[in-house]
């Protein structure tokens, strides 16, 4: 096979039959209805890596350890969102506001993983040798640490909740807030006086 600029790709193929019959099991548990066709059956058994390189310059193993190494990305994506909440948009896609959202996030990051890099090193989460831990608890632990820096929670003024307060009260709009109905309110303070009074509730 050539890709488009005309060089030739090669397809490393390797599946052992435990991982073989692992795949199997769990296409059948995917198919919901029936039983998966012969072709997806036999397709479950391999991993297909298409790369340029020649067997000459890296043996099938090596290239297939390279592959799995490439989800480290698709981790630091989903350690992103675990942590900074970075897919937790606060506005409309394509909003000015989602655009200062994300960028602002990002900037988080950043932050994070320079802070990072100054505690512990820039090998402590390298591939190139073998790993210790990940960055999962250190990203928690540098966020809390981080955080009020941000905020100034440490600095906030008591005297000033109340102005705050003012600013987060809901908007002017067609929805309201949930409220109890008014019967219900006055079945729930009859209630309470009559436990306080020891005496049955009213019909």
């Amino acid at each position: 096979m050539r890709s488009a600029c005309g060089t030739r790709v090669g397809a490393r193929l390797s599946l052992n039959a435990e991982q073989a019959n692992r795949a199997r099991h769990k296409c059948r548990q995917r198919q919901r209805k029936g039983t998966p066709n012969a072709e997806s059956l036999l397709l479950a058994g391999w991993v297909l890596v298409f790369t340029t390189l020649s067997l000459t310059v890296l043996a099938a193993q090596t290239i297939m350890a390279l592959y799995r190494c490439r989800w480290q990305v698709e981790i630091a994506i989903k350690r992103w969102k675990s942590v900074l909440d970075v897919d937790a948009l606060r506005a409309k896609a394509t909003s000015p506001l989602a655009e200062v959202w994300l960028h602002g996030k990002l900037l988080y990051a950043l932050m994070l993983e320079r802070r990072m890099r100054r505690q512990l090193g820039d090998r402590w989460g390298r591939l190139d040798h073998e790993r210790v831990g990940t960055w999962w608890r250190v990203w928690g632990m540098l966020k809390d640490e981080t955080a009020p820096m941000i905020t100034g929670a440490l600095f906030w003024k008591e005297d000033a909740w109340a102005a705050c307060l003012k600013v987060l009260m809901e908007r002017p709009r067609r929805r309201t807030l949930p409220q109890l109905p008014p019967a219900a309110v006055d079945l729930l303070y009859r209630c309470d006086a009559s436990q306080q009074e020891g005496e049955p509730i009213a019909a």
